[in-house]
């Protein structure tokens, strides 16, 4: 019964992709296969984003990482939501804060409440109600899982940091599990004549890693994936028009934010994110109406400090491998596909990858109906979080530029219109499955670029006018008041995270 289980695992590329791949397969499986990591000094990373969402705590906790030991070895500082500026309207400003909004009452959700509250003016902004947001506001940042003497959760948290830092730090936690590092540039694919499957990567130093089932962290190129295995590529450009992103790192001016910032320019946006050694820049635009010149001036021109580095072009192109997982090859990170970072996704799909592949990992025989669930979970997932993403282009009321206009009136995928109908219907959000983003997700985006709805639920007219003034005034009260005795961001990283400093 054992005898057709895979043995020998070969990721091929390092980075982000392929080292948290390593160090999960390690922790989980190391006693029962071989895994060997290919990468070569020679190919240089692109780092998939610095921004996370709060699920990578789960992946640090599956890897067995000290939170603090891992914020000091990757310069890394706490993020609490996404700040969105000009995105529904020049000016407008609204952030994506993560963790709970108010409270429930029975069988309806806050933001019901909350909307009635604002027709009848007893309601302040949807954000006082949340800990998360209140709290970046403030500056401020502590670990509470719940307000004290309330019903109330605390502070959901994900992190900043620097992917460079993060792969080498995943890299000497792999390597102590045993994985096996191979130095190496890849020539050539070897594959079976019979089945199609990859046999083996040959590298140019002459030496052959052989493998049953192989990882492409590959990067854009996919290696495997593509050149190899022609999988084929689904472009989602015609809803996601932005084709390239100028970065550059700055020096620090001020203690970090406790929250990344996405900055809507003329055909894009920019994006800061503040590490404890310097703040990561970029510029996300489209080229269909923006030069290449033209977006590194604006980026440059709205920086907070002075440049570190000179800015670095990165073309992509929005979109899907047509199957994930084809013959023994799965591609996880920039060679499965591209969602621009907007909403701090790309880590996260790693993640997502990895946990599925453990879920429905293969025997020798690779089962196909097996390879094809995971291909269409791992599609869901991609379409789900590419549907999030279009609505923050497509809900604006920009009349500044072509692009906007463009983005606004563009059809949109039909699984997206939905949401957006229901909402402006009933002010309802519905999570489908295990999509990632939940409802309070979808409605602040959607409050935010001030789309409203013509109704609430009539169970919001259970209380009376007395109580629901009470009720907003009070959850107003308890996260404001928890949120202005919590330590400065910056000092709480000093006192226990600080890169640096002793443990």
């Amino acid at each position: 019964m054992t005898s057709d289980r895979i043995r020998n695992v070969v990721i091929i590329g390092g980075g982000t992709a392929g080292w948290m791949t390593a160090a999960a397969l390690a922790r989980t499986m190391g006693r029962q296969i071989s895994i060997n990591l290919v990468e070569s000094d020679e190919i240089g990373a692109i780092g998939v984003g610095e921004a996370t969402i709060p699920a990578i705590r789960l992946f640090n906790q599956l890897v067995g990482l000290d939170e603090d030991e891992f914020v000091r070895e990757t310069q890394g500082t706490f993020k609490l939501g996404i700040q969105f500026q000009n995105w529904g309207k020049p000016g407008d400003c609204y952030m994506h804060a993560f963790g709970q909004f108010g409270q429930s009452l029975g069988l309806l959700e806050f933001a019901q409440y909350w909307l009635r509250g604002r027709e009848q003016g007893v309601a302040g902004s949807l954000w006082d109600y949340s800990l998360n947001e209140v709290t970046a506001r403030h500056g401020r940042f502590a670990r509470i899982n719940r307000i004290a003497d309330t019903n109330l959760d605390g502070i959901a948290h994900a992190f900043h940091f620097d992917a460079g830092l993060y792969a080498t730090y995943l890299r000497k936690l792999s390597e102590a599990a045993g994985v096996v590092r191979t130095e190496g540039r890849i020539v050539k694919v070897n594959r079976d004549g019979l089945t199609g499957n990859v046999t083996s990567v040959a590298l140019a130093n002459g030496a052959e890693i052989s493998g049953e089932l192989f990882i492409d962290c590959s990067g854009f190129r996919g290696l495997l994936i593509e050149e190899a295995l022609e999988t084929g590529y689904e472009d989602w450009t015609h809803w996601l028009p932005c084709d390239r992103a100028i970065a550059v790192p700055s020096r620090n001016i001020a203690p970090p934010r406790p929250y990344t910032q996405s900055i809507a320019h003329q055909a894009g946006w920019q994006w800061r994110i503040p590490l404890q050694h310097r703040t990561g820049n970029g510029h996300v635009f489209c080229s269909d109406f923006l030069s290449e010149d033209e977006a590194t001036a604006i980026l440059l021109a709205n920086l907070e400090g002075e440049p570190l580095a000179d800015p670095r072009t990165i073309p992509f192109r929005t979109g899907m491998r047509k199957r994930a997982w084809n013959h023994n090859v799965v591609a996880l990170g920039l060679s499965s596909g591209f969602l621009e970072p907007l909403e701090s996704t790309s880590i996260h799909l790693i993640q997502d990858g990895i946990a599925k592949l453990l879920s429905h990992f293969p025997n020798a025989d690779l089962d196909p109906v097996n390879v094809e669930a995971y291909n269409r979970r791992m599609r869901f997932d991609y379409e789900r979080i590419r549907d999030f993403i279009i609505l923050h282009y497509h809900a604006n009321q920009r009349t500044d530029s072509a692009f906007w206009t463009r983005c606004r009136e563009m059809e949109i995928p039909g699984s997206l219109k939905d949401k957006i109908d229901l909402f402006r219907a009933t002010g309802r959000i519905f999570r489908e499955n295990e999509e990632l983003f939940v409802e309070i997700g979808w409605f602040q985006v959607l409050t935010g670029q001030n789309i409203a709805p013509a109704s609430y639920h009539p169970l919001a007219d259970k209380l009376s006018d007395e109580q629901l003034s009470g009720f907003f005034e009070d959850i107003g009260r308890i996260v404001d008041a928890t949120a202005r005795q919590l330590p400065m961001h910056a000092d709480f990283i000093a006192q226990y995270c600080a890169a640096g400093a002793e443990a």
